[in-house]
């Protein structure tokens, strides 16, 4: 057997790091294996893999070795970068014949196999797109390993418009082995020498971020002034270099979006985050809708109802990306907030993607976090 492969490294991992043995983890292991050495063996076609289960059950680990290990061009993203990069190369195409068909040929002439993370479809738009760009790619001989939190035919179950999505689904089905990686616990839970992240504010009491952010930037010039990011100021309470300390109101509920915390955690090696408030909320009723617009044409909606979003939700939207953009690049997220982890959204539409977010906090509050 190859000592540099996925298989190997999950091996040396149980033997000498102390990862728990999991049935269901051998099996994605071993799926991850055969399409490493097809690839290193130049095989063709190949199948991919699609890696889906709870949070915590080691799918990005996985991933990442096998990704580690390709003696192929590749490329390793988080789902929400590769769609970014999507959009903005279709706008650079535009005028083309088929932009998509282009970007695809394009991507095969870089990468012989396409990597991300947590693929997760909620908006109208990606969905048109992927429903077609998924069956481009796989024409154009991109070998895509994938991890998400659901089944293929899951994806997207609620979503507008459905129906334009559907082809990407059979694509992933076609071209994709399909392995549920379900083991029954969260690994990231297991016991790890702690290192604090996390504190809960006590009322007429100091702050710990002043201290963390003390020792964080021994040294270091601070500033109280607004920095850049993207086309907009964001107010700080301090900030030096290398660490950002500001707080939830000034961060997530303001227009900020994936692309402003992928540049942040370009630009920091620590972020503090303060006056984190509960963000759980009863459900608003949902409004209807009539219709909507894809591009210059009129989509016929018919009448449907909006998803019931409680009044922080937009906020928490942007807290669950800025979670994983830290946890994708091994930033620390210092947080202070005014109830504990467990309780900090427990009721509210999303209510499932912050199972994941919860999950990598607690992974967060351990000091190989960082090192990993």
């Amino acid at each position: 057997m190859n000592v540099d492969s996925p298989l190997s490294a999950w091996q040396q991992a149980i033997e000498q790091k102390g990862f728990v043995q999991d049935e269901a983890q051998e099996h994605a292991v071993w799926a991850l294996q055969k399409c490493h050495e097809a690839l290193n063996e130049g095989r063709s076609p190949i199948n991919g893999v699609y890696l889906w289960g709870p949070v915590g059950r080691g799918k990005t680990w996985l991933m990442d070795q096998f990704h580690q290990h390709l003696r192929v061009p590749a490329r390793r993203q988080h789902f929400h970068h590769f769609m970014g990069w999507v959009h903005q190369r279709s706008f650079q195409l535009t005028g083309t014949a088929d932009p998509l068909k282009a970007l695809a040929r394009e991507l095969s002439e870089e990468v012989r196999v396409l990597c991300f993370d947590e693929l997760f479809v909620n908006d109208i738009g990606d969905a048109i797109i992927l429903g077609r760009l998924f069956r481009v790619m796989f024409e154009e001989g991109v070998v895509v390993v994938c991890t998400s939190n659901l089944p293929p035919d899951q994806l997207y179950a609620d979503g507008f418009n459905r129906d334009r999505f559907l082809p990407a689904i059979d694509a992933i089905k076609q071209h994709m082995q399909v392995i549920a990686v379900d083991g029954g616990e969260d690994h990231r839970l297991h016991p790890g020498q702690g290192l604090q992240r996390y504190w809960v504010a006590v009322p007429g009491q100091p702050g710990a971020l002043a201290d963390v952010f003390a020792m964080l930037t021994v040294g270091q010039a601070a500033s109280a002034g607004p920095v850049k990011v993207g086309y907009r100021a964001l107010s700080v309470v301090q900030a030096t270099q290398g660490v950002l300390w500001c707080r939830y109101g000034d961060l997530c509920e303001q227009p900020f979006s994936a692309m402003d915390f992928i540049a942040l955690c370009d630009t920091y090696s620590a972020i503090l985050l303060s006056d984190v408030p509960s963000l759980s909320a009863p459900q608003r009723a949902g409004r209807i809708a009539r219709g909507t617009e894809d591009a210059a044409v009129r989509v016929d909606a018919g009448d449907r109802e909006l998803p019931q979003l409680s009044v922080h939700d937009d906020g928490v939207r942007r807290f669950i990306a800025l979670v994983d953009e830290c946890y994708d690049r091994k930033v620390p997220l210092y947080l202070e907030a005014q109830v504990p982890m467990d309780a900090l959204y427990t009721e509210g539409y999303l209510e499932f993607p912050f199972r994941r977010t919860l999950s990598r906090l607690q992974e967060m509050q351990l000091e190989r976090f960082a090192q990993a």
